[in-house]
C-alpha cells in the first residue's frame, strides 16, 4: 500500500530556506553527503575535497576570504642544505592564480601553504569534515576521513592554530603519521598521540591500513566460517572496528598541545616530551 506524504500549507510556505535547513539537519545527523555550497562554510571549518576519482581526499581549514590553509609535502629546491637553512624563514609566492595574490604563500622547508578556495578545490566539489558525530554516525561512514567522534574547539581557536602554523610549520609530511587530515585535525582540536604506533589521527589513513590488516587478522577465523559471505562479515566489523579505535575522539594516547609548543620539526625535545608525558598522565 503506497503512503502519500502530506505537505502542509506551512511547510509549502517555507520554501527552499526550509528545505536548504532540513539538509543542513540531515547532513548533520549523518544521513546525506558532506557536500556542501560554498555559501554554508564558516571560517574555522575543516573542508576537504576528494581527489583522483575519489581515491584520496585533501583536507584543510578554511580561514575566511575565500581562503585555505593545508598541509602537503615541502616544495623541491634546487639550494644546497646549508644555504637552504640559512632562507627558511623566507617565504615564498609560487602561484599563477589569477584572482589572489597572495594564493600559494608557503614558507621555505615547510608544507604548510596558503591557497585561495578555487586552487584548493582543483575543479572539485566541497566537503565538510564533521565533529562530535555519535558512534552510530561514525561507524556507519564506508569510508574514514569524513567525521570524528572529537569535538572542535570555537573557531577563533582552529584560525590561530591554522595561521600559527602557516608561519612556523607543522613538521615533514607523511602518507600515515603526519598528513593533510592530521594537521587539520589538530587545528580543530588540539590534540595529539604521544605513542608511537605508526598511525597518526587521520580517518583516511587508518582506513588504508585497516583494510589490509582486518583481512591478516581475520584470516583464523577461515576455521570457524565457511564460505565467502562469513569471512566478509567478519573483515567488515574488524575493518569498522580498526577505524573506530584510532578515531581521535577516542584514543586515549592523545593530549592537548598548545600549537605555540610545537617545534617547527614536530621533533620533541626531551623537556617538551616529558611535558606531554606529564600532562597525559594528568589526564588518565
Amino acid at each position: 500500500m503506497c503512503k502519500w506524504r502530506v505537505i502542509s500549507p506551512t511547510s509549502s510556505a517555507t520554501g527552499r530556506g526550509g528545505e536548504a535547513e532540513g539538509k543542513r539537519e540531515r547532513r548533520r545527523m549523518g544521513l546525506l553527503s558532506n557536500r556542501v555550497e560554498r555559501s554554508e562554510i564558516k571560517a574555522g571549518d575543516h573542508i576537504y575535497t576528494w581527489r583522483a576519482f575519489y581515491t584520496y581526499s585533501h583536507h584543510g581549514i578554511y580561514v575566511g576570504g575565500h581562503k585555505v590553509v593545508h598541509f602537503t609535502r615541502k616544495k623541491e629546491t634546487s639550494a644546497s642544505t646549508d644555504s637552504s637553512s640559512i632562507s627558511t624563514s623566507k617565504p615564498e609566492l609560487l602561484s599563477t592564480c589569477p584572482t589572489f595574490p597572495d594564493c600559494g604563500f608557503q614558507h621555505r622547508n615547510s608544507g604548510v601553504i596558503l591557497s585561495c578556495l578555487d586552487c584548493f578545490l582543483d575543479k572539485g566539489s566541497l566537503y565538510s569534515f564533521e565533529y562530535g558525530v555519535p558512534s552510530s554516525v561514525f561507524l556507519s561512514r564506508v569510508r574514514g576521513g569524513t567525521c570524528t567522534t572529537a569535538n572542535s574547539d570555537p573557531p577563533e581557536t582552529v584560525i590561530h592554530r591554522a595561521m600559527y602554523l602557516l608561519q612556523n610549520g607543522f613538521g615533514n609530511y607523511d602518507l600515515f603519521e603526519n598528513n593533510c587530515e592530521d594537521f587539520t585535525l589538530y587545528c580543530k582540536t588540539g590534540l595529539l598521540p604521544i605513542d608511537d604506533q605508526g598511525v597518526g589521527r587521520s580517518g583516511q589513513a587508518s582506513s588504508a591500513i585497516g583494510i589490509p590488516l582486518a583481512a591478516i587478522l581475520s584470516s583464523p577465523f577461515k576455521l570457524l566460517m565457511a564460505g565467502p559471505v562469513g569471512m566478509a562479515t567478519i573483515t567488515a566489523g574488524m575493518y569498522c572496528a580498526g577505524r573506530y579505535v584510532t578515531d581521535i575522539g577516542v584514543r586515549r594516547d592523545v593530549v592537548k598541545i598548545a600549537v605555540e609548543d610545537l617545534s617547527v620539526n614536530m621533533g620533541w625535545t626531551e623537556d617538551e616530551q616529558s611535558s606531554i608525558s606529564a600532562a597525559f598522565e594528568q589526564k588518565t
